[in-house]
């Protein structure tokens, strides 16, 4: 049997550093994110448009819970700006309620890593994990 060369015992120790890693923050995620998963859970946002007219309330996942119009939007009748207005809105609303859930789950779990996890990147997600299993991140 040959001898472990040094790039090899470096890849083993890597391997081991990142194995430890992981299993610590699973133990972590294990013992706090039911707690985190409920805040993340519970987040909502209110955002209105730039004059106020409209007001949007989204939840954790940017789904739509509340829209409010004004009775003033029907002086001005143009569909289209009011439409767009009203996605805007939404949208915003959404983006702040992912930042919050970001926030929420900061402490265990990589920003970078949540938001891939968020946006369904499982092809990133994965590059990540190899890059860091080979000391590459």
């Amino acid at each position: 049997m040959e001898p472990m060369r040094g790039a090899e015992r470096s890849d083993i120790a890597g391997l081991r550093a990142y194995a430890e890693e992981l299993q610590g923050s699973f133990q972590k995620l294990v013992a706090e994110g039911p707690k985190l998963q409920e805040r993340a859970r519970t987040v909502q946002v209110t955002e209105k448009s730039p004059d106020g007219l409209i007001s949007a309330t989204v939840g954790s996942r940017g789904e739509l819970i509340r829209l409010d119009l004004d009775p003033r939007i029907y002086r001005q009748p143009d569909s289209r700006e009011l439409a767009d207005t009203i996605t805007d809105t939404i949208k915003a609303a959404g983006e702040k309620a992912q930042e919050q859930v970001l926030e929420v789950f900061e402490p265990l779990v990589p920003r970078e890593d949540m938001q891939m996890h968020m946006d369904g990147n499982i092809e990133g997600m994965l590059e990540r994990m190899t890059d860091q299993m080979f000391g590459k991140g």
